[in-house]
């Protein structure tokens, strides 16, 4: 429904006599109505087109790593079409493992490999642990890992489910390092989910 509201402008001859009605129309047209919008992105200053980012739909990158011994450590993603993971414009991540053996597993964000660029630059320091400054309840910075859990129980032959908040915020060229603790040999997968 639409309503149409008539009001006199401020700076007409009408208003300023103080007349309610006039010969010369001094009034403008304020639409009143609601109108959806859909934000999908913007132009920069370049004039290119950036489209907003949304959430994934679904657990993308996944990736099998086979007969990892006990101690043996693996890299994730590790695909053709998702050699590393990308968080630009994304706040949140889900991980998920899913393990043929019972136990525990070490669970580490690393740099990605070395062949894909971080924005513009290359080489990267592949495989190192990612490190950000943060700010302690002093008031001062000191470096942290992004994510480094040491110790965490996986169950045999389901998927395990993991939600990281922000600390893997707008990261590029990014990889899970998974080591095996469970202590035996076991097949591993693993999966991943992208949340704005």
């Amino acid at each position: 429904m639409v309503y149409n509201r008539e009001g006199y402008a401020p700076w007409s001859l009408t208003r300023e006599a103080g007349i309610e009605s006039a010969t010369v129309d001094g009034t403008i047209e304020v639409p009143q109505y609601i109108q959806p919008v859909l934000d999908t992105g913007f132009v920069d200053e370049k004039g290119d087109w950036k489209g907003r980012k949304s959430s994934d739909r679904s657990f993308i990158g996944l990736t099998k790593a086979e007969s990892i011994p006990n101690g043996g450590e693996v890299l994730f993603p590790d695909t053709n079409a998702h050699p590393s993971i990308n968080m630009s414009g994304f706040n949140n991540i889900f991980i998920a493992l899913k393990t043929t053996r019972s136990g525990n597993v070490s669970i580490t964000a690393v740099g990605g490999p070395d062949t894909i660029p971080f924005a513009n630059l290359q080489p990267v320091n592949s495989g190192e642990t990612l490190r950000a400054f943060k700010t302690l309840a002093s008031g001062s910075s000191d470096r942290t890992e992004v994510v480094l859990d040491s110790s965490e129980a996986i169950t045999q032959d389901v998927w395990d489910f993991f939600y990281i908040p922000q600390r893997c915020s707008d990261q590029q060229n990014m990889q899970f390092k998974i080591v095996n603790n469970s202590g035996g040999t076991a097949d591993i997968e693993f999966g991943y989910q992208r949340v704005v």
